[in-house]
C-alpha cells in the first residue's frame, strides 16, 4: 500500500484525514513543526482530541518534525530518501491562516515561499508516479463577479481579493501551474470552502468561520447576557460551507484513484443562509442578535464595536454569494450531496456552544 506524506499535519483538515487514511490501514508520514512541544507530542495530541481523548496507537503513522522554508525541510537527506521511497502522494497543507497587512509578509513567506519550497523537496526526492497535491482554498476567487470555475485564474492585486490570505494562496496556485507546465509536475489543486464539522455527528473541533463567529457571541453573551447586539452581516447572504467528513471522504478517494483532475473545487451545492446561523445562535445563546445589511461603526454602541473589531476577518465574508463550478469534482466523486443541511449546522452549533461552556465552567473554579 502506497505512503501518504501530509505536511501541516497537526492541523484541522489534515489531522482528520489522516485520522481517517489510519482507520483505512495506509501508510503516513505526518510534518509537523516543532513548537514548545515536539512533534510528536503535537500530533499524538491532536489525534486524540478527534478520538474523545483516548490515546491510540497507531504502528502505520510517522511522525516527523521539519521546517517548511528550510533546505530540505531541515531533514537529512537519508531520511528524505526513506520518506519519498516507492508510490508516495504528497499532500501540502501547510499555510498561514492570517489575512491582514501588517503579518503580509509572514503570510506570503509561508504560502508562497513554502510551496516553492515543497515543491522543490518533493522534485528532488519523490520518485516517478508520485503525486503533489495542494491544498487551497475555494476563497482564492477574490472578489469574482460570477462562476468560479475549475481552471487557472491570472494573478491580481490585492485589490481583487479580500485579503492577503486569498491572495497569497492564488498566487501558489500559479507556482503550481509552472510547474506543471515547464517541469512536468504531477500535481493537482484541490480549493476548500469553509471546512465545518462532522454533519452526521455535530462533532465540531474548529472555531474558524462560523465557528469563530460563534465563539465571539458565546463570549458577549456571557459578559452582556440579554442584550440586544446589532451585527454588520446581511441575513440573506450565505456560507459555503463543506464537513469535514466530506472532506476527508474526497481526500481519500483521491488517494484511492488514479486519473484525478488537476483542478477540482471541494465546496458545497448549498449554501447556509446566514439568518439560519444567526437564528441558531440567538436560540442557544442568552442573546439577541440582529443582522444588519448595512451598519456603519459610527452608529453601533460601544458593545457593537467591540465586537466589529473583532470580527475584522469575518465581515470580509457577510455579503458573499458565491458560486462554483464542480463539474471536474462530480465527474470524479460521482455524488452530487456534499454540504451540510440547516438541521446539520444547527447541530453542529450546539455541540461547539456546548463545548465553550464545559470549557468555561472548567475554567471557573481555578479562576474563582
Amino acid at each position: 500500500m502506497k505512503t501518504v506524506v501530509i505536511n501541516g499535519a497537526n492541523g484541522y483538515v489534515a489531522s482528520h484525514f489522516i485520522s481517517n487514511l489510519l482507520k483505512q490501514k495506509y501508510k503516513v508520514v505526518a510534518l509537523v513543526r516543532t513548537n514548545k512541544r515536539s512533534p510528536q507530542e503535537r500530533m499524538k495530541k491532536v489525534l486524540a482530541d478527534i478520538n474523545d481523548g483516548e490515546n491510540v496507537e497507531y504502528p502505520n503513522l510517522k511522525v516527523i518534525g521539519y521546517s517548511l522554508c528550510d533546505e530540505d525541510f531541515s531533514i537529512p537527506r537519508d531520511e528524505l530518501k526513506r520518506i519519498f521511497r516507492g508510490n508516495v502522494d504528497y499532500f501540502h497543507f501547510a499555510a498561514s491562516l492570517k489575512y491582514d497587512k501588517k503579518s503580509v509578509d509572514e503570510i506570503f513567506s509561508t504560502n508562497i515561499n513554502g510551496v516553492e519550497n515543497s515543491i522543490k523537496v518533493f522534485s528532488n526526492y519523490a520518485t516517478p508516479g508520485s503525486r503533489f497535491f495542494y491544498i487551497g482554498t475555494a476563497y482564492s476567487c477574490g472578489r469574482l463577479d460570477g462562476i468560479f470555475e475549475e481552471k487557472f485564474y491570472e494573478n491580481k492585486d490585492i485589490s481583487a481579493f479580500r485579503n492577503y490570505y486569498e491572495q497569497s494562496k492564488r498566487f501558489a496556485e500559479n507556482i503550481i501551474k509552472v510547474n506543471i507546465q515547464k517541469n512536468g509536475l504531477n500535481g493537482h489543486i484541490v480549493r476548500l470552502s469553509q471546512v465545518a464539522g462532522n454533519q452526521k455527528t455535530g462533532i465540531t473541533k474548529t472555531d474558524y468561520g462560523i465557528f469563530d463567529f460563534a465563539k465571539r457571541m458565546f463570549s458577549l453573551a456571557n459578559r452582556y447576557p440579554n442584550e440586544i447586539i446589532r451585527v454588520h452581516v446581511d441575513p440573506d447572504s450565505s456560507q459555503n460551507l463543506i464537513p469535514i467528513d466530506t472532506v476527508t471522504a474526497h481526500l481519500t478517494k483521491m488517494v484511492e484513484e488514479t486519473g484525478i483532475p488537476e483542478i477540482m473545487n471541494f465546496v458545497a451545492k448549498k449554501s447556509i443562509r446566514n439568518s439560519h446561523i444567526i437564528e441558531t445562535l440567538n436560540r442557544l445563546l442568552p442573546i439577541n442578535i440582529i443582522p444588519q445589511k448595512k451598519l456603519e461603526r459610527r452608529d453601533m454602541n460601544a458593545i457593537e464595536r467591540l465586537i466589529s473589531v473583532g470580527m475584522s476577518f469575518t465581515e470580509s465574508y457577510i455579503e458573499t454569494d458565491l458560486s462554483f463550478d464542480t463539474s471536474q469534482r462530480d465527474k470524479f466523486i460521482h455524488y452530487v450531496e456534499t454540504g451540510p443541511s440547516n438541521n446539520s449546522v444547527s447541530k453542529m452549533l450546539e455541540y461547539f456552544i456546548e463545548s465553550l461552556s464545559k470549557k468555561r465552567k472548567k475554567q471557573e473554579p481555578a479562576a474563582a
